[in-house]
């Protein structure tokens, strides 16, 4: 069985072809520049030219694409975006409008000439497939898993990072596990309109599950055999934009926060995690301090004797007095949210899981 798993963050998108045939050291894969870069790179050239630009498409990640289309205003040119690509920078249209940004119709973008277009969408199967073909590689899958950050559509009012995290919440509490925040095609929430942004845009009948991206990363982090022999430990995923850490004991989550990762130093995380570990860490600290939000599932104190890190940014915690045990999936860490991926197909599709179950468990007899 073959899965294309795409793991898209802010700075790259990380892309494995999973393959139960043959050894995970020998699955293609490829580290590339995540779409909302790519985006901001457009616009970016545009703003050179002195060009309007023009944003179509669909809802996808933000970040470095509104910087680079709040940069375009300051310098003077005009940005024009459709209704569903402009909730790509806010749900809701009145902020975004705010940033400078018209926003207009379907109708109207059609009609726009001399303006740079560029198309808004968090998947470009095409892209792929491209770069596999120019290397004689013929992208052929069985099924497809999709991993992005998903605020959520908070209603209007209602902070962004208390709507995210009081769904983390929510499904922690029922399911207690980083596969929580997996779904398959026609069973994703509505609030969660990135995810489904992203299987509406694919389209087509292939099997198909969308996640989290912080929430697989940690998932992937557990099938380093070191992270998975621990009763009781921390691993944090420690992202380009954000971080997550989950408290596990016994197999069981037991606590969790995310923050921002540009709002975090060193000893602030160091402390945060301490804190998640004997269980006085607070919901208000997290947030308070522009995170998303902290719970705890069990009030009784773990001791912190292992921490295993993954995610770009893992060096905020190098030469930390926590000794973090910095984890490699697989021998590769960048794939940490495609291997998370891979698992939480296998928990999703059971007449699939003991073929991609036994060739994960073989690779860990080789590592």
């Amino acid at each position: 069985m073959k899965i294309l798993a795409i793991d898209i963050g802010t700075g790259t998108q990380d892309i494995l072809l999973f393959d139960t045939q043959i050894e995970i050291e020998n699955c293609l894969h490829m580290i590339m520049p995540s779409p909302t870069v790519l985006v901001a790179q457009k616009i970016r050239a545009a703003t050179a030219r002195g060009d309007d630009v023009l944003l179509t498409g669909t809802i996808m990640g933000g970040g470095p694409s509104q910087w680079a289309a709040e940069d375009h205003v300051r310098a003077g040119h005009r940005v024009f975006a459709t209704a569903r690509a402009a909730k790509s920078f806010n749900d809701e249209i009145a902020h975004v409008e705010k940033m400078g940004i018209r926003v207009i119709g379907d109708n109207e973008a059609a009609r726009m000439q001399n303006a740079t277009r560029v198309e808004l969408r968090d998947v470009n199967l095409s892209a792929i497939e491209n770069s596999f073909a120019a290397f004689g590689v013929k992208l052929e899958y069985d099924a497809l898993a999709i991993a992005v950050f998903d605020h959520g559509d908070a209603p209007p009012g209602y902070s962004d990072r208390l709507f995210r995290f009081d769904f983390l919440a929510e499904r922690l509490r029922t399911f207690n596990s980083p596969a929580a925040f997996a779904f398959r095609r026609d069973e994703i929430p509505p609030r969660l309109t990135r995810m489904r942004a992203v299987a509406d845009n694919l389209g087509g009948n292939e099997p198909l599950i969308v996640m989290d991206t912080a929430p697989a990363a940690a998932l992937g982090a557990l099938e380093d055999a070191r992270v998975r022999a621990q009763r009781t430990a921390l691993i944090a995923n420690i992202g380009n934009f954000h971080t997550l850490a989950f408290r596990y004991d016994d197999g069981m989550i037991t606590g969790v926060f995310e923050h921002h990762t540009g709002e975090l130093k060193q000893a602030q995380l160091e402390n945060f995690l301490a804190q998640l570990a004997d269980s006085t860490l607070t919901h208000d600290a997290i947030f308070n301090s522009q995170g998303h939000g902290a719970l705890l599932l069990d009030a009784r104190p773990i001791a912190l004797d292992f921490l295993a890190v993954v995610g770009p940014r893992r060096g905020l915690l190098l030469n930390s007095r926590l000794h973090p045990y910095f984890a490699t999936p697989y021998g590769d860490m960048m794939l940490a949210g495609c291997f998370g991926l891979v698992r939480a197909y296998a928990e999703l599709h059971e007449n699939a899981r003991a073929e991609i179950e036994q060739a994960l468990e073989k690779a860990k007899e080789i590592v």
